[in-house]
This record gives C-alpha cells, structure tokens and sequence, in this order.
C-alpha cells in the first residue's frame, strides 16, 4: 500500500467556487482510479483560495489484473463454404489481439478470452494531469500568457507524490514535483514536501491549513471564543451566517478572528444597512445582546497571524466607518423627498430598451395582480393595499441607499414606505414582492405580498417571451427561470388554484407589449419548473414525466400535489395492478376517441355495468377540488371492477353501436385518469 498526494496550486479563486471545485476534484480522482481499476482505502481532501488537492491513502500498487471473455461472430458465419475463417472472424480476432485459431466455440457463438495485466501504480498516475486536472470544469474562467488553455485561475504549481518519489506529468509548462507555496506572507514562497504522508503538517509548519474543515472549525472556535468573552450574542447557525462563515474560510489560509468596533450613534441606521455593510461588503460577523439588539462591534478573520492585529483591527474599523457614513447620509438624503418624488424618476428608468420604462412594467403589473387578487378572492381591504402597492412598489430604485447598496431594495421600500406613512401591508409588500430570492428562498407571508410577488414575476416572463428573448440552455440573464420558481413556489405555499391561462390571455389582450406572447410556451416554463422541484425533491424521473404532463390551465398547485400523490403511491403494494388497469384504458379509449355519452341500454354484461355504476357519479372537477390523493384514491378503487371489465368484454365488439358504446365508457374513464396527468409514462416495476 502506498500514499499519493496531489495538488493543483493557483492564484487566488473566487471563494464561492473553492468548496465546489474541492469536491469536483475529489469525484474526478475517484473515477479515475475506478475506471483503471486502481484500489484505494482513502481519499481525503484539501482547499485553499491558492490550492485544489487530494491525498490518497492505503493505494494499491497497481492496478487488478483481469480477465476479459468477449462474444463474436456465430459459428455459421465464422467460415465460408470452404472452411476459410470469415472476415467476420478474422475481423473479431484481430480486435481482440488474438487469431481466430485461439478463439473458443460456445453456445454456436466465437468467444475471445483477454487477459489484461495489472499497471503500475506510478504508470496510472502519471496520467492524472490529463485525465483529471486539466478535465476540471467551472464557472468562471482565466486563460494567461499565450495558452488558449482556460482554467478557473492561472495554475502556479503541481505537486505529484507517490510515497516519497515525483510522479511526473505536466500541465502547459507547468511540471509536476515535491515544491508547494506557504502562506504568501507569514512563509518561505518554496516548500518542499518530503513525502506524501508528510502533506498536510508539512503545509501547516509553513502557516497553511490545508483541511477546509479544520480551518472553518478553528474560526468557528476564535469567533466564539471572542464573543463569549465579551458576552456578545455571535449567530453562526442561520443560513446567511452559515454562507458567511464558507466564504470566509475560502479567502484565508491561515485564519486569526479579532474583533472591532464602531460609534453607535450608527445604531440609529436600519438594522439591516448594519448588517450588509458588515456581512455582504466587508465580511463581518455582526453581533447582538442577549435581547437580540445589534451592538456596535463585530468580528472578523484575518488571513495571518495575531502579529499587529490590533492594528487590522483599526484599518477595518476605519473602512466600516466610512460604509456608514455614506449610508448615514443617504438616509438622511432620502427622507427629504416622497414616494412621489422617487416616482417621477422611476418613469424613465428603463427596464429593458425592448420592453419599456419600469413604469410601464408597474402599470401592467398593478393591472395583473389586479385580476389575480379577484381570482383568488382577496378580501376589499387586501385588494386596496394591494393597488396601492403597486403603484408604489419600485420607487425605492431610486433613493441614494438602494443606489450605493443594491442589496437592500425592497429592505428599504419597506422601511421608506412606513416613514412616508403607508401601512404595514402595504410596506410588506413592497419587500415581498422581490421574494423568494433564491431557489429555496423564503417565499412571501402576506396575500398582499404573494400577489404582488406573483405578478410581478409573471409580467417579467410574459413580457420577455413576447420579446423572444427565453433562456436558452444555461443562459439565463434576465433570471425567468428564477422568476419561474418563485412564482411556482408562491402558489404552493398559500394553496392557490386557478386558471392562470384565462388569467394570461386576458392579460396579453389588454397589453400590447405582450400581444406576441406564445403562451404555450410560457404554460409549459412554468411547467419545466415544477418538474425540477419534483427532481429536486428525489422523485422518480418517469412519475415527474407523468405527473407534469397534460398541464390545460396552469393550475400548477394541483400539478405539483398529483406528482407527489403518485410519487407517495409507488410503493403501495397494488401500484403495479392499479397503473395498469388505468393504462389498458387509456390506451385503449386513445385508439377511438368518443365523444358521445355512454347509453347504459346498450351495456350487455354485468361487469361493464358494474364498471358504469361505479364511474357514473365521478366527476373530474368535483375530485380534483377535493384534491389528488381524493382522485387517485376513486381511480385505485376502480383497479379490480376494470380488470373483471376486460376479462369479460371485447371492446371492439361486431355490433358498431356497441363498440362505440364501449369506448365511450373507457373515454369517459380515460377523462378521469388524465386528471392524474400521463400515468402511460410511468415504468411498471
């Protein structure tokens, strides 16, 4: 058994991308050494912002010999009428490295038995650069000096170690050896490492400590250390913090947590211009007392030692102080004009040169969430704090706080519109709107809000479609596919039916900027969304295929509610039996489509109007208000009265008027099984 390391050095990477190309690597290794048959006990990773690496422990020392039996040609055709081997042999032969003579007759078939020897270790390895380093895919991309190589950032350096031996191989004109890079700072810029065991001590005698999990545990440890000594309340459990804290440890190598403070006459800002100056623009951890109220310090990380912290400490405070200056005075700015006032200059803000002004995006909006608002039955009251939200809705846009911190428009509508003297749901809603801000982001808590949020994301859609201008592939850049969801969400988080195509159409007719919207297209967007959270959620490809077809009106609610009902279903007992007795219908009643409704005098045995009996009284429209599980629960009851049906029936009966009867009756059935969506493409197991 032997031990490799190998580690990809570069110039610094994009915090965000550390952790993900940390695992890609360790997949990529593990697939290389399954695909060369090379054994391993352990593969144990490392990250910093300047180094990908992977060390391998318990590695065999080559790969397993195996034995390989192919089949060829049939005996018939292995030789011609004068007993001379085919071409079909001979062709056979040669591809397996053999002769027909030493090929081995079985079951009227030729057969090539392969022996293919153990490689090496050192041999495999020393394809690892090409095979895995320079497959390495991202998001983000640098190409340096004259290469048309790209790669996440330039590659400085490569260490390959089999035990104590270079494994070499080479990435452009970068070679492989023992030399990695210390902490930029705090160490000698070579290091050599002595052995692959020797990795991980070797890079933390040089100030780098390599083991992401170790890292993110020592800052965890100081931050907590320093706020429990100061009986500062730290949040590291919330997502936000969680991001945070991953982010800060992908940007050093070699933490060391100190603490700041401010003046708090700063505490009289929103609490949340504190905390995005803190967290998003400066990578502070803010903390609060035991009553949860910010206090006028904070924590951070430095990339070194504790050496001078004191003085890190003041150059950060001097940098936070002049975020809140600035902030402090656009709050000041901003309240000396109205809602109004932001208003007038919304009406040329332009929101797409294609589409128009964000005005003009308000006013149709505020028209749509109208009729969203009397579809879903909102209340008077709701309905006027809705118009009025969105008349007002992005005057935010145009205040000096949203301007230097983007990150809080709809935060500071909010706020704005309660010191301009609006209510609470309206300044609710107008932060609501933006909602949910991420894939599996909050959704918004207010009908108000849910509307609005709703509307204005289905305008966005509609209007870009109308426009041509779709995602394509995993080009995205107006984010409709994150517009899509949230409306998706939304709906399902309040329980909304409705038809959103009659909605749509009214919709398009009343707007000219949509006119050419294809609607289909849209239903089947938002449709596409639905399907990736079933996916997301682990239910089976097939049941999310028949679960989201046959969409008519948009009621993705219920679309959503009969994937999970079917996906609940699959591991009955009697799912098999159920699906297909449901299924011989519906490719039976596809066959002759009948329109007419079943004549119960032209029933001639006693199954079929057993069947009649127990399917006249079933409405679709009636089970689906009850919801999916009340439908497919009807349609699983019909599975043994089906299957007695086509045990003593022929549907396609001599007597014309009969058949059609007949078909009228599995059509009418069919009608019902729809509702549950394709139940053909489910696969039977």
């Amino acid at each position: 058994m032997a031990d490799y390391i190998l580690e990809i050095g570069l110039e610094e990477m994009p915090a965000h991308l550390v952790t993900s190309s940390e695992k890609q690597l360790v997949k990529r290794v593990k697939d290389f050494l399954d695909e060369h048959r090379l054994a391993v006990q352990e593969i144990k990773p490392f990250s910093t912002p300047r180094r990908l690496a992977v060390e391998l422990s318990g590695l065999a020392d080559g790969s397993e010999s195996v034995s390989e039996v192919k089949r060829g040609p049939a005996v018939d055709r292995a030789k011609d009428d004068e007993g001379n081997w085919s071409k079909a042999a001979q062709g056979f032969a040669r591809g397996q490295g053999t002769t027909p003579e030493a090929l081995t007759e079985k079951d009227g078939y030729l057969w090539a038995k392969k022996e293919i020897p153990g490689v090496p270790a050192k041999e495999i390895l020393s394809k690892i650069g090409q095979e895995v380093v320079e497959q390495m895919t991202f998001t983000t991309y640098m190409k340096w000096g004259n290469h048309s190589f790209h790669y996440i950032r330039p590659i400085r350096w490569l260490v390959s170690i089999l035990d104590n031996e270079v494994v070499p191989f080479s990435v452009l004109d970068v070679k492989a050896g023992q030399t990695t890079r210390g902490h930029r700072f705090l160490s000698t810029d070579h290091v050599v490492i002595p052995a692959a065991k020797d990795y991980e001590q070797t890079l933390m005698a040089a100030f780098v400590m390599a083991d992401a999990g170790k890292r993110k545990a020592t800052i965890k440890d100081q931050l907590t250390t320093i706020a429990k000594d100061h009986d500062w309340q730290l949040d590291l459990q919330s997502e936000m913090a969680k991001d945070l804290l991953e982010e800060v440890n992908n940007i050093v190598e070699w933490p060391t947590a100190f603490s700041g403070d401010f003046d708090k006459k700063y505490l009289a800002l929103p609490k949340e211009v504190l905390i995005t100056s803190m967290r998003d623009h400066q990578r502070f951890f803010f903390v609060t007392n035991k009553e949860g109220d910010l206090l006028p310090h904070f924590l951070s990380v430095r990339n070194g030692n504790a050496d001078h912290i004191e003085n890190v400490a003041r150059g950060n405070e001097k940098v936070l102080v002049a975020r809140l200056e600035d902030a402090a005075f656009f709050y000041k700015e901003d309240q000396e004009k109205s809602i109004n006032d932001y208003m007038d200059r919304v009406k040329k803000l332009v929101f797409h040169e294609k589409i128009g002004t964000v005005y003009e995006h308000m006013e149709r909006v505020q028209g749509l969430s109208a009729q969203l608002a009397q579809a879903l039955g909102l209340s008077k009251d709701e309905q006027a704090d809705l118009n009025r939200a969105a008349q007002i809705y992005k005057f935010d846009l145009m205040t000096g706080m949203v301007g230097e911190f983007d990150e809080l428009q709809g935060v500071m509508g909010e706020h704005y519109a309660k010191l301009f003297g609006e209510n609470d749901a309206v300044a609710k809603a107008i932060y609501e709107h933006y909602l949910p801000t991420s894939a599996d982001g909050a959704v918004a808590q207010t009908k108000v809000g849910a509307v609005l949020a709703i509307a204005d994301k289905l305008d966005s859609i509609v209007t870009f479609f109308a426009h041509d201008m779709m995602p394509s592939g995993a080009n995205d850049p107006y984010g409709l596919r994150r517009a899509a969801t949230g409306v998706v969400r939304t709906l399902e988080a309040f329980d909304w039916h409705f038809n959103l195509l009659d909605i749509l159409t009214s919709f398009k007719q009343k707007n000219g900027q949509v006119a050419d919207a294809n609607l289909d297209l849209v239903l089947a967007f938002l449709t596409d969304r639905v399907r990736k959270q079933a996916l997301d959620a682990g239910i089976r490809k097939d049941i999310v295929s028949a679960g989201t077809a046959n969409v008519v009106v948009g009621d993705y609610v219920y679309v959503a509610d009969r994937t999970k009902v079917l996906a609940a279903h699959s591991t009955d007992a009697n799912f098999r039996d159920v699906m297909e007795s449901l299924s011989r219908v519906t490719r039976l009643a596809k066959k002759v489509p009948v329109m007419t409704p079943v004549n119960p005098s032209l029933l001639a045995n006693d199954q079929e109007k057993a069947l009649y009996e127990d399917t006249k009284n079933l409405s679709l429209q009636a089970l689906k208000a009850q919801g999916a599980e009340a439908l497919y629960e009807a349609l699983a009851a019909l599975q043994a009265p089906i299957a007695a049906y086509f045990d003593n029936t022929m549907v396609n009966d001599d007597d014309e008027t009969i058949k059609n009867n007949r078909y009228a009756q599995l059509g009418a059935i069919k009608t019902l099984i729809d509702g549950l969506g394709d139940i053909e493409e489910i696969v039977i197991k």
